[in-house]
């Protein structure tokens, strides 16, 4: 399986970040709702940023709607007591604008500010509109709400420094931002507990990324177009692994295998869960295995398609003492034989109808949604639903996912590369890409209590 993550390279990270510069989306992303947008924010060396977000009517971010300039300032404090890995930090705002870009974007911007802020302004597509300003003489109009905007992202940092194959010449940034409510209602009030996709710093990104020069050159009047894409189609069938340590909201950290079979719609999902944001420290593993539907093209999430999937075999591999001592101490015979677990050894929770002590119960279903992609080296890319953030599960139909998790890459069964290594800190760790379908032994989840939440 996961030999290691991200080809091999070093990364270090450093806290607190010093993020000031031109950070930028490497793709077009998908929001809950499901909104598409790309970003663009300057931070300067006085504290002070300046953010733009565009969005589309489209899932290629081909067709600009409009665009949102934030302005205000951010201060990194301290590393954060909830996201082991990542540093807190405290933001203010002093000016959001508006511009639309064409006709039907105004108009539809329209009924929504005049029905959120009592908006009599015409809004004309190319003019600029302040949503809200600070100590403006309409400061006790927050136009924004109508528009479920909030900046809550900057509440949680980090910053990984890529050493690609040893060579200074071709490091690259990142920039993780703190993740966005998947309930839009929510996002004003959401302390992020995990992340968005990567921004790219615009002085190291890859010269093959033609995204992020294109966004990179636009501004408030000009939003980037993207280059149009064919629809490709998805293909489920082989092993798809974690590209990175992935992070969940509720502070869990976990790379994910799943297998498709060839026939009878069979698949296998391995969650490996962690205690630690570099995933060295594992806690326990999930080992299921079910049946899923045929795809059926999404109506509400332009380019996903709808499956149901359905989990009926489980198995459990305590990791480390702590979770072998909690599932332990569980009473009753409803995850596994009550007392008998043992560290590192694997245990068929079928009969037990799954584990309550980690909050799944068998049979299982669960409303999925997926897309596939590609990578700036063309490597094929499996996304699939985001997970709830208040950690309940899409088992309901109007539960499903309108935006996605990382993406998985295609393992390649020929792949190899030396075991990862890695450290926190202002530190290094060493991951890479490469994969072999063999059973492994990574994850993520620091368990507390009985609430664990896992998911396809």
């Amino acid at each position: 399986m996961l030999k290691h993550l991200q080809d091999g390279d070093q990364i270090s990270v450093h806290m607190p970040p010093d993020i000031a510069g031109h950070w930028v989306s490497d793709s077009c992303e998908v929001r809950s709702g499901p909104e598409f947008l790309t970003r663009s924010y300057h931070f300067y060396s006085n504290h002070t940023f300046e953010a733009l977000q565009f969005y589309y009517r489209d899932h290629h971010c081909t067709e600009p709607s409009y665009t949102l300039l934030i302005q205000g300032s951010v201060h990194p404090r301290q590393a954060s007591w909830v996201v082991r890995g990542g540093t807190e930090a405290d933001y203010q705002l002093s000016h959001v604008q508006l511009v639309s870009h064409n006709r039907a974007a105004a108009e539809e911007l329209q009924v929504k500010l005049e029905q959120s802020c009592g908006l009599t302004k015409h809004l004309d597509p190319g003019l600029g509109y302040e949503l809200w300003a600070k100590g403006s003489e309409h400061s006790g109009r927050d136009c924004t709400r109508g528009l479920y905007f909030s900046m809550q992202e900057l509440q949680l940092l980090r910053m990984e420094r890529r050493h690609r194959h040893g060579d200074p010449a071709t490091d690259a940034e990142e920039l993780f931002l703190g993740d966005v409510h998947t309930e839009r209602t929510q996002r004003r009030l959401h302390k992020p507990s995990g992340y968005q996709p990567p921004l790219q710093s615009v002085k190291t990104y890859d010269a093959s990324c033609v995204t992020c020069q294109i966004i990179s050159e636009a501004d408030l009047y000009n939003p980037p177009v993207l280059p149009s894409q064919n629809e490709r189609p998805l293909r489920l069938y082989g092993n798809w692994v974690s590209r990175r340590c992935e992070v969940r909201p509720g502070v869990l950290f976990l790379t994910r295998h799943f297998v498709f079979h060839e026939d009878g719609n069979i698949w296998e999902g391995h969650y490996y869960h962690f205690s630690d944001p570099v995933c060295r420290h594992p806690t326990f593993s999930i080992s299921a295995r079910g049946h899923y539907s045929q795809g059926v093209p999404s109506t509400a999430v332009m380019g996903g398609t709808e499956f149901t999937f359905t989990v009926t075999h489980m198995k459990v591999t305590p990791m480390d003492m702590a979770t072998t001592s909690l599932l332990n101490v569980f009473s009753g015979d409803e995850c596994g034989k009550q007392g008998s677990w043992r560290l590192g050894v694997q245990q068929d929770v079928t009969p037990t109808s799954g584990c309550a002590a980690l909050g799944i119960r068998l049979p299982h279903t669960e409303y999925e949604l997926f897309r596939m992609g590609r990578d700036l080296s063309g490597h094929s890319l499996l996304f699939n639903g985001q997970r709830p953030t208040n950690g309940s599960s899409p088992d309901r139909p109007h539960k499903r996912a309108t935006s996605y998790q990382p993406p998985l890459i295609r393992c390649i069964s020929s792949q190899k590369g030396a075991t990862g290594i890695g450290k926190e800190g202002d530190h290094h760790f060493r991951l890479g890409n490469g994969c072999e379908t063999l059973h492994l032994h990574l994850i993520h989840v620091f368990v507390l209590a009985t609430v664990v939440f896992w998911g396809i």
